[in-house]
């Protein structure tokens, strides 16, 4: 749908969020916001949003709405949302998606940025649209439908891709990269996804993190990988994981406490260190060193 045949309130709803999330002259992602309704992807009103504290019910059954930078409950006793526009709008303009391409969505709720990214690569790309929670993934299923040009898959999405990938755009927060991510990742791919670590509250974890940054890295050779973070970020923890090894999160949090993040600029895979590396372990690191 171009931009200018969607609805008009979609159309300030894209302006809106890209204005916010810092990204200007986009006309394809503008495009691909105005072109989504969002309404399809998050179940019947009465709508709750989320104000970072308590979930609050919207006082009106009019799906104009749900067109602000506000996160509405999906599935409010799991605290999972359909997430903030603004954020999202950020993450998909850093990773750059174009007509054509392949991209692994991990972490995809109920579609509603599956639909958004299907946009993005058109009907010659391809997307894999993962999530764990079977009931969500039902819904995906059913509200891509539109889009043949993406597969739902339920499962533990730390296991895709299968194949290579330009793109990999995970919305759950980990401690680590998954294999799967970085062997997957085509060169001149792109990663992004929330690292971090979980919040423990009374000696359990809450589902959600205590600190985190949207990490994007970037494969520029077969063993060259371009590293930053955009941005501190909230988000649900992975679930179904084995435990961390030992230390994993007392040394992730030292090195978030740091506040020298901004700093990394490579990623480090299956070989030795070199130089000093902001967080790093046998397998891999965050390094300030440029590649």
């Amino acid at each position: 749908m171009a931009f200018e045949d969607a609805p008009l309130h979609r159309q300030f709803y894209a302006r809106q969020i890209l204005a916010k999330a810092g990204v200007a002259d986009s006309d394809r992602l503008l495009a691909a916001f105005s072109a989504v309704a969002r309404e399809d992807f998050v179940g019947p009103p009465p709508w709750l949003y989320n104000d970072f504290r308590n979930y609050r019910q919207l006082a009106s059954s009019d799906p104009v709405v749900l067109y602000q930078d506000a996160l509405i409950g999906i599935d409010v006793k799991r605290g999972v949302n359909n997430g903030m526009p603004s954020l999202h709008a950020g993450a998909l303009h850093a990773l750059g998606i174009r007509e054509g391409e392949t991209v692994a969505h991990l972490g995809a709720g109920t579609g509603y940025y599956t639909a958004i990214i299907a946009e993005l690569v058109g009907p010659t790309g391809r997307v894999v649209a993962v999530e764990y929670d079977e009931a969500l993934a039902q819904s995906a299923r059913k509200n891509l439908a539109p889009y043949p040009q993406v597969e739902v898959f339920q499962g533990d999405a730390t296991q895709w891709p299968t194949e290579d990938a330009d793109v990999i755009y995970a919305n759950f927060a980990l401690d680590h990269p998954p294999e799967a991510w970085i062997d997957n990742l085509d060169v001149g791919g792109r990663l992004l996804f929330p690292l971090g670590v979980p919040a423990i509250e009374n000696g359990q974890p809450t589902g959600f993190t205590r600190r985190a940054g949207f990490l994007l890295i970037d494969r520029r050779r077969a063993t060259s990988f371009g590293a930053r973070f955009l941005q501190p970020v909230s988000f649900v923890w992975a679930e179904g994981q084995e435990p961390p090894p030992a230390g994993r999160h007392e040394r992730l949090a030292e090195a978030f406490q740091s506040r020298r993040g901004y700093r990394v600029r490579s990623f480090r895979w299956q070989t030795p260190p070199e130089g000093e590396e902001w967080y790093g372990e046998e397998d891999w690191g965050l390094s300030f060193e440029e590649v």
